[in-house]
């Protein structure tokens, strides 16, 4: 058989623009025939975006999609074009792949297996396809498949009869910690059973809380790595199938602070980006989740477009606070310094005579956490700044957290970090870092909200060593209280974090939206009743 290229354009897309969408494609299309290549290979509905979600209910958005593809269409000549688009025949909509040629549109793969777990609802918008297709181009012959095709043991079972040379998967795989691991044993298991070439296409870019990581990737029979495209970020990957050609064996290196760190860049600068925001706001109080956000904003966005406001109280340490302004410092990014006391004071002279209470109350603490907030938002709107929210994983599942207080902002940056690995990432970025930026003082200081006299986070909560597995079991893995106490964790104590987890639904569901980094974070993926008396 003669050599074939192939060309696998990883591209960032965004959801509904349809237009901006077309350009990029027909932009990988002139490249890949620059580059002489024989097939270029999309995402899956790079057309549209993914995940489009209910933009798929409106008839009009689905008949542009379709006049976009027309369009690309005629930029298929001398070049096979495959494509992920939403296909309609009879008023029922398909997640498809469209295969073009010649500057026509010569046939359509309709997925088959439709994902309808976790952040997928694929079912409440496709049909199923139930057809395979198979082609033949210079003596090869594959087939296309799209993303949970491939996952099925069905559709590999089927596909393994085949005598195929190579098999295409476009895909649109959100990330989260473990997954780039996972795809790549799916794939590689998917070749060695085929015994075919894969070629996987996936989509890269932040959509709301999901991060497409990319890292498509070329797999040989023997289920070794031959080509892989760069991680969170785009790129255009091409390679040369032959005879007797040898392919090098390429490793995909994981590392957790270093894959959470990526995602959460791009995730947050796709956001802002897309959304059309120019600078964001941060509380920076001196603590850890404050500094990191700062970081990774400063290292997204640039450090002219990230703001920071400095609000101690009189329960704010001289230490918290030199590390505020050194952190900020050390960043290069513009803040200020706003002294909460005399606002807190008004608060209290109006409302103690009313409640018939003193200083040291709950109630205090919150006040304080709901000044900042009504600050960082009224910067919000006079400049036009989107509030980045610090709050992590680990707080929020137990409700440590004030409502309207710390709670505010349009981007919870930190919302599916646990605290343990809030501390790993904040020494990553201080390995990555020209020179330090996170003062050592914070990574190294006990947590404390410093909302009262010598307020340490283990007031309220067990230490973060022992909080973050036991919310990791019962939050991502579902195990009840006795299966948690069998992992040797004592039962009062594992009680108490469920209760709290359960009893804060209410709050999770007002809080701002969050980057997905874990296997099951709140949200999309976890979707529980907040009137719910069903106990562990």
């Amino acid at each position: 058989m003669s050599m074939l290229k192939v060309a696998l354009a990883q591209i960032n897309p965004c959801v509904g623009d349809l237009d901006y969408n077309a350009n990029k494609i027909i932009s990988n299309i002139k490249r890949a025939k620059k580059a002489k290549a024989d097939i270029v290979i999309f995402p899956e509905l790079s057309l549209t975006g993914y995940p489009p979600e209910d933009l798929l209910l409106k008839p009009h958005f689905i008949d542009e999609n379709l006049r976009y593809l027309k369009i690309i269409e005629k930029e298929s000549k001398g070049i096979i074009v495959l494509l992920g688009f939403v296909d309609k025949c009879n008023d029922r909509i398909y997640n498809s792949c469209a295969f073009l040629k010649d500057g026509k549109l010569k046939d359509v793969y309709r997925k088959i297996y439709l994902p309808n777990y976790g952040v997928f609802d694929e079912k409440r918008y496709f049909v199923p396809g139930n057809l395979l297709s198979f082609y033949a181009f210079k003596g090869y012959k594959f087939c296309v498949s799209i993303c949970e095709d491939i996952w099925r043991k069905g559709f590999v079972n089927n596909l393994a009869s085949k005598k195929l040379d190579f098999i295409i998967n476009i895909s649109a795989s959100p990330f989260h910690l473990g997954k780039i691991s996972m795809r790549e044993e799916i794939i590689s298991n998917l070749a060695k059973q085929t015994n075919a070439f894969v070629f996987y296409a996936d989509l890269v870019g932040g959509q709301d809380e999901l991060v497409f990581d990319g890292t498509s990737m070329v797999v040989s029979p023997s289920g070794k790595i031959a080509a892989v495209a760069n991680r969170f970020k785009e790129d255009f990957l091409l390679f040369e199938l032959g005879n007797n050609k040898k392919y090098p064996v390429k490793k995909i290196s994981i590392k957790q602070e270093d894959e959470a760190f990526s995602a959460l860049r791009l995730g947050l600068c796709d956001y802002v980006h897309k959304n059309s925001f120019k600078r964001v706001i941060i509380g920076v109080s001196g603590g850890i989740d404050s500094a990191v956000v700062a970081a990774l904003a400063a290292s997204a966005l640039g450090k002219d477009n990230v703001c920071a406001l400095i609000m101690p109280s009189r329960y704010t340490s001289k230490a918290t606070f030199t590390d505020a302004k050194i952190l900020c410092e050390n960043l290069g990014i513009d803040y200020k310094i706003i002294n909460i006391n005399e606002m807190l004071d008004a608060y209290l002279k109006i409302l103690w005579p009313l409640f018939k209470k003193k200083d040291g109350t709950k109630t205090e603490e919150n006040l304080q956490a709901r000044i900042r907030g009504n600050l960082l938002m009224a910067y919000s709107n006079e400049f036009g700044y989107l509030v980045l929210n610090t709050g992590n994983k680990s707080e929020v599942s137990c409700g440590y957290c004030t409502l309207y207080g710390d709670m505010v902002g349009g981007f919870g940056l930190l919302k599916d970090i646990p605290k343990m690995l809030v501390y790993k990432i904040a020494r990553y970025i201080n390995h990555i870092y020209p020179k330090p930026a996170i003062p050592l003082s914070v990574i190294r200081r006990a947590p404390s909200a410093e909302l009262k006299p010598n307020q340490k986070d283990t007031d309220s909560l067990p230490p973060y060593s022992l909080l973050d597995p036991i919310v990791k079991l019962y939050v991502e893995d579902d195990f009840s209280l006795e299966k948690i106490v069998k992992k040797g964790f004592n039962q009062k104590l594992a009680r108490k974090v469920m209760t709290m987890i359960d009893s804060s639904e209410y709050k999770r569901r007002q809080g701002p939206i969050g980057i997905k980094i874990t296997p099951r974070a709140f949200g999309k993926d976890r979707r529980m009743p907040i009137t719910n008396k069903f106990n562990y």
